[in-house]
């Protein structure tokens, strides 16, 4: 029997998923969660950590599990398509960047941390402005 050299052996079934959900949502939907380190540029959270994105009409909310991470070791950062968050502690290390399904408004952004679950909301950004050519 050959040994896997992976360091995640659920990778090829959560890729699977990741698969089948855009595929239910349509071509407009892209459920895919960049995770760095990996083969294929692809790590982070994996199997360890849960990470959840919903948007409403006017918000756009994420919530992760950071178990075993203190307030003042988590940083984030938005550029207003991707929320990386970076967080740390003694026995685990996070960092993720989540591409989050529509434009935002980073300098809007609001986030809690209580009993290892970390939120971030932020608001909608604008649409682009359409460009008359003359």
């Amino acid at each position: 029997m050959r040994r896997d050299d992976r360091d995640d052996p659920f990778d090829d079934l959560f890729r699977e998923i990741e698969r089948m959900m855009n595929e239910m949502m349509g071509e407009d939907f892209d459920m895919h969660v960049e995770r760095e380190g990996t083969p294929g540029g692809e790590t982070g959270f994996g199997t360890e950590t849960h990470v959840d994105v919903h948007e409403t009409d006017e918000t756009v909310r994420v919530i992760a599990d950071l178990p075993g991470v203190e307030k003042d070791d988590i940083d984030l950062k938005c550029d207003g398509e991707v929320l990386t968050i970076s967080a740390g502690s003694d026995h685990r290390e996070y960092d993720e960047r989540v591409r989050l399904p529509t434009q935002v408004d980073e300098h809007s952004a609001t986030a809690t941390y209580n009993n290892g679950v970390l939120e971030v909301q932020l608001d909608k950004g604008e649409d682009s402005a359409d460009i008359d050519v003359q």
